[in-house]
């Protein structure tokens, strides 16, 4: 396998999700390392207007604040972590925006919680916020919300953040910047005989094995959360990297292919992923009549299904459920995530998507079901 083919979803990858831990951002505990900040940032906008889309996942919080406070070791009490949070959250997020600004990009700050990303509304309202935001070519920090939430309702580490942040917004890539090299087949450290591997498959049980160990004083997780991670984040057809965050420009190297780190390939591409998500939903909330010319605009076109076309709604279902979209004659032609919920849609039936802010006092999307989140049933 030559290097361009080893690491094709690398160089095809649109949609990137970059993950740093804190050791690497905070060099070892010692504050914010802004050299390598502006490093990443000169990077990450080299992507950007190379026509990429890059969101950033970035620890550092709570080690940023432990500096602020003066504190050498590591809390364990929720109400001073999240107290060391709070405070570090400052200069986490005023040292990228002030880093990418310098590199003509804007930037927002996104604070996400295990309840954003496990309730279905609110997991669609950042989704749609965070596509937003790339449309108009600004970059996501991302962070979990550390100052308000507990253990029992955090997402935990910023690996497992990174790969539910790369299902939510269908990225192509999840790169893990980390102090390691990448994954050897032993630790390193222990044994300088250990082989890196450069590519395997994702999910593959024997990573897992490989991979064992904690993380550093400073950060969480340990290559285990990473590999975890890497399964996590191939559920939705994105591949990860796991790589070392110093190496000199690392992100471009990586986004024209070069060879560097561990390679952990999805087995399915990203829409094959989701579609097939969706075709294994057994048990369906409800169901969209439409009439015929949706059906053949549907089918013939690939085009999204709008209000308009929509002659009955079944069932009662949320915005974010997969729906069954059935013709005139009830045969289920196609399924895909509502935009609108049951008693919503049923408002919306054979009404322009122009009226959808009058009929309801707000519009999500103009369309019912979108194309994106669809797939056609084989007939």
């Amino acid at each position: 396998m030559t290097k361009k083919d080893a690491f094709d979803p690398l160089h095809h990858a649109h949609r990137i999700v970059v993950k740093v831990g804190s050791s690497l951002v905070t060099d070892e505990g010692r504050g914010l390392d802004e050299a390598a900040i502006g490093q990443w940032c000169r990077q990450l906008a080299r992507l950007a207007q190379g026509g990429r889309e890059v969101i950033m996942v970035s620890s550092g919080a709570i080690a940023e604040g432990m500096k602020r406070l003066g504190w050498s070791k590591r809390p364990s009490a929720i109400h001073e972590l999240q107290a060391a949070a709070a405070v570090g959250q400052m200069g986490l997020a005023q040292i990228y925006e002030t880093k990418l600004r310098e590199q003509g990009l804007r930037s927002a700050q996104v604070l996400l919680t295990h309840a954003d990303l496990s309730n279905r509304e609110r997991y669609l309202n950042a989704r749609s916020t965070l596509l937003t935001l790339l449309h108009h070519g600004v970059l996501p920090v991302i962070n979990e919300n550390d100052t308000v939430v507990n253990d029992e309702i955090k997402v935990g580490d910023n690996d497992t953040l990174g790969a539910l942040v790369a299902n939510l917004v269908e990225a192509d890539l999840l790169v893990i910047l980390t102090d390691q090299k990448g994954l050897f087949d032993s630790d390193p450290r222990q044994n300088p005989q250990a082989r890196l591997i450069e590519q395997a498959r994702a999910g593959d049980p024997a990573l897992e094995a490989m991979a064992g160990g904690a993380g550093s004083a400073i950060g969480k997780g340990g290559m285990l959360t990473k590999v975890v991670a890497a399964r996590r984040a191939a559920g939705s057809g994105a591949s990860t990297v796991i790589a070392w965050g110093r190496e000199p420009d690392v992100l471009l190297r990586l986004a024209a292919g070069e060879r560097i780190g561990t390679l952990l390939v999805a087995p399915e591409a990203k829409q094959q992923a989701r579609k097939q998500w969706m075709m294994d939903h057994l048990q369906l909330r409800g169901a969209l009549g439409v009439d015929q010319g949706a059906a053949a605009k549907l089918r013939a076109e690939g085009k999204s299904l709008l209000p308009i076309g929509v002659t009955a709604v079944q069932g009662d279902f949320s915005r974010g459920d997969v729906v069954a979209i059935r013709d005139g004659e009830d045969r289920e032609i196609a399924r895909g995530l509502a935009n609108y919920s049951s008693a919503e849609a049923r408002l919306l039936c054979r009404k322009p998507s122009a009226e959808i802010a009058a009929l309801l006092g707000y519009m999500a999307e103009p369309e019912m079901v979108h194309r994106d989140n669809m797939v056609l049933m084989r007939s």
